[in-house]
């Protein structure tokens, strides 16, 4: 399939209230009915990023993820985002794909924010995540991510290679300029569209959230305005127009060769 639809949900969220989050955001998911093939939601979008770990993850099957797979099947598209997660005795900041026939991926987010403690309250993930939706590999990743390029990287030409790379996040407000930057730098260098979900509002913590979701296209130019208001919105993509600019433009046959330790 040449093109995919893609909807992008920013949106304010209810401090560690995930019913109330999951109430909000179902009535801008039933209005997509029919309309888009993948909707991203923010990370950690039941509760906002929070170090809570222990008093407010879920189960790997809870209620979140029964949600998840109710949503996709009502409008027939993926849904993606992550959520605070448990399994055993330990936490993850989890990333969850969910397809409409209710089967599901996940990836547990690899770079954990030291500046916010996250890593003393969850457990990295060690791999990455490539799935396929109507034709298009896609890597889905979480936030702090989105900073380290290696992880990113696409290896095109190769079972690790993808066409859309995809950030769910709370990233603040404070630190727009670099989030703006490097969500073009990403598609630039891995010749790939890149989406970027970001959430709005403020958090209990006094955090400011800029939104400024994006979806930008392969030569880092970005198809949406940034905005700092709660929206939803859908691009439609098109990989005839990718897979032309990668014939014309093959930078991919000159990186540098390494291995990815995951």
């Amino acid at each position: 399939m040449s093109t995919l639809n893609v909807t992008l949900i920013q949106t304010d969220l209810v401090w560690h209230d995930p019913e109330a989050n999951r109430r909000r955001l179902q009535e801008r998911i039933a209005a997509l009915a029919g309309q888009t093939d993948l909707i991203v939601l923010p990370e950690m979008f039941t509760t906002g990023f929070t170090m809570e770990a222990t008093s407010v993850a879920e189960i790997a099957d809870g209620p979140s993820l029964s949600w998840m797979r109710e949503q996709a099947a009502k409008v027939d598209a993926v849904i993606t985002g992550s959520i605070a997660t448990r399994e055993g005795d330990r936490y993850y900041n989890r990333l969850i794909w969910m397809r409409p026939d209710g089967a599901h991926s996940t990836y547990d987010k690899r770079h954990l924010f030291r500046m916010a403690h996250e890593q003393d309250h969850y457990s990295a993930g060690a791999r990455r995540l490539v799935v396929e939706l109507k034709g298009w590999k896609i890597l889905p990743l979480v936030c702090y991510d989105l900073r380290f390029p290696v992880w990113s990287r696409n290896r095109i030409g190769t079972d690790g290679a993808y066409d859309m790379l995809l950030y769910v996040a709370n990233w603040p407000e404070r630190r727009r300029y670099a989030w703006q930057t490097l969500i073009k730098a990403r598609a630039i260098e891995n010749l790939s569209y890149c989406i970027a979900v970001n959430r709005v509002g403020k958090d209990i913590n006094g955090i400011n959230y800029s939104g400024d979701s994006a979806v930008v296209d392969y030569l880092g130019q970005p198809m949406t305005p940034p905005s700092e208001q709660e929206f939803v919105t859908t691009v439609q993509l098109d990989k005839a127009a990718l897979d032309g600019f990668r014939d014309k433009f093959p930078a991919h046959l000159d990186a540098d060769e390494f291995q990815l330790v995951e």
